[in-house]
């Protein structure tokens, strides 16, 4: 499959056509409107810049990725591509309407993916008059450098299109590891409730600090809980949380009741500045760390 569609051109979106284009791939990037689209190309040749800058890539290579990477407004461009990956927001309504109207512009042999962290493939699919050609395909943020792509088939998805999907992540030179559809799928389902309990520690009076700390040492993560909540985004992490509970009908997914009133103070974490730390327009840590 080398010719491509990305529809939504967010930070995930913007990375999906950027490794995709990386990897020798035609994309077509659709956004809703030009503007958009243009501040999202910007953020491609930014990055692909930074490449350049740090001597992993030459200029003429840089130019010749972001060559192949065509800006689309409407989804009639979508009729001569192999493959399109959907990267909207995380609401089941719009990702089944964006389906439907793809499922109407795609060629019919063309393969439908998903990049949701956890939602329902087979309702996705549902959506669709061919949901044996739809699947999950959730790349990790930020995508040019994370290698893990989860690959979740529905009960309605093809083995072909099992097969088909497996090969590409592996000629985009991600590594591919293949999900249940089951909500949050398998990285979400075990990560974000364990931030979710960070969080409780942090209700019961430990220190958020001491609680990053204490898994950087004792579980040799990279970053802590509550730091990664501040990046995932506190708003991200609730949706994420509430999904689970309500998907497994089970109260070990409960939000913890201080994320929530976090979200409603409007404190997300890094994106708007406070989270459980404070930080700057650069997204660094600031004195004083707490609210």
């Amino acid at each position: 499959m080398n010719r491509i569609a990305v529809v939504g051109g967010g930070l995930m979106g913007a990375g999906i056509t950027q490794s995709a284009a990386e990897a020798g791939k035609k994309v077509t990037l659709v956004e809703i409107d030009e503007q958009r689209g243009e501040q999202r190309l910007q953020t491609i040749k930014k990055q692909l810049n930074k490449k350049v800058t740090k001597e992993r890539i030459t200029q003429a290579e840089a130019d010749e990725v972001f060559g192949k990477v065509n800006l689309e407004v409407d989804l009639d461009s979508i009729r001569n591509v192999q493959l399109v990956i959907e990267a909207v927001p995380e609401i089941m309504d719009v990702k089944k309407n964006v389906f439907k109207e793809i499922d109407d512009k795609a060629p019919k042999d063309a393969l439908m993916a998903s990049n949701t962290s956890g939602l329902s493939i087979a309702s996705i699919g549902a959506a669709t008059q061919r949901p044996e050609q739809v699947i999950g395909f959730h790349y990790f943020y930020p995508v040019p450098i994370m290698k893990l792509v989860e690959v979740t088939p529905s009960i309605m998805t093809s083995s072909k299109t099992v097969k088909d999907m497996m090969q590409f992540a592996l000629e985009i030179g991600k590594q591919p590891v293949k999900c249940n559809d089951y909500p949050g799928f398998l990285v979400n389902r075990l990560l974000i409730p364990m931030v979710n309990e960070a969080i409780f520690c942090v209700m019961e009076g430990a220190k958020p600090e001491d609680v990053d700390e204490a898994m950087k040492l004792g579980a040799n993560h990279r970053m802590g809980p509550i730091t990664l909540a501040d990046f995932v985004g506190l708003d991200v992490l609730l949706a994420t949380m509430e999904g689970l509970c309500e998907g497994f009908s089970d109260s070990k997914y409960r939000p913890c009741p201080l994320l929530k009133k976090m979200v409603e103070a409007g404190n997300y974490g890094v994106k708007s500045g406070r989270g459980f730390y404070q930080y700057d327009k650069n997204g660094q840590k600031v004195e004083p760390v707490h609210n």
